[in-house]
């Protein structure tokens, strides 16, 4: 199915009934990383999948700004008239969830995110080489957006109401300390450092997803 936001067309999946969630993939990906999670929620939830702007069957753009992405999902929660849902967020998906609860205070009920960042800082030094890099000879508008974005601060993250749950891999490619910060400066935060885990083994096609979120979103 596909919803228009901002003159975009977003390719999105809707499954299941319940109390709504969304799910929103990371860069270069699309909904389908959440095909194992999307099953395990079907039956108690109302899963919105949704594909980002330029990603899996959504339209394509010239370039790619996460307050764009941002303003994309604020439009499908309210075009939709979905009532305050869960929102989880992997890597990039995370960073529109953040921005997200930052500008619409009471747009959600409880917010995910995995393996996210707040500004390029956050990302450790070996995987920003390698995005470099390929973006020199790529010049992938994906990559730039990495390389250059997002820019939320300490200030705005504090200004979160959303109860907030904080993942990440203790080898995700997000800096520990970094997933840290996210974590204590939203004041309703949760931090859940998994041990083993990369930035995405937990997540991409992965039946370890549900296990590991189902506390926070089920509980009252």
């Amino acid at each position: 199915m596909y919803f228009n936001a901002n003159g975009v067309e977003l390719f999105y999946e809707k499954t299941g009934q319940g109390m709504p969630i969304i799910l929103l993939h990371g860069n270069g990906e699309d909904h389908t990383i959440f095909d194992v999670l999307i099953k395990q929620l079907s039956p108690n939830f109302t899963v919105y999948a949704i594909d980002s702007r330029d990603h899996g069957r959504s339209s394509r753009v010239k370039s790619l700004n996460y307050e764009e992405m941002m303003e994309d999902v604020a439009a499908f929660i309210h075009g939709m008239r979905i009532q305050t849902p869960i929102l989880y967020g992997f890597s990039d998906g995370g960073i529109i969830g953040l921005l997200l609860a930052i500008k619409y205070k009471s747009i959600l009920t409880k917010l995910i995110v995995s393996g996210a960042n707040t500004h390029p800082g956050g990302i450790k030094w070996f995987t920003t080489l390698q995005m470099k890099l390929v973006y020199f000879f790529t010049r992938n508008r994906k990559y730039k957006l990495m390389l250059t974005q997002p820019s939320i601060t300490e200030t705005e993250l504090k200004t979160i109401i959303t109860l907030t749950l904080v993942l990440a891999g203790d080898k995700d490619m997000v800096k520990d300390e970094h997933t840290r910060m996210i974590a204590k400066n939203i004041p309703s935060g949760t931090l859940i450092i998994l041990d083993g885990e990369n930035h995405s083994s937990y997540v991409s096609h992965s039946e370890k997803l549900y296990g590991i979120i189902k506390p926070f979103i089920c509980g009252r």
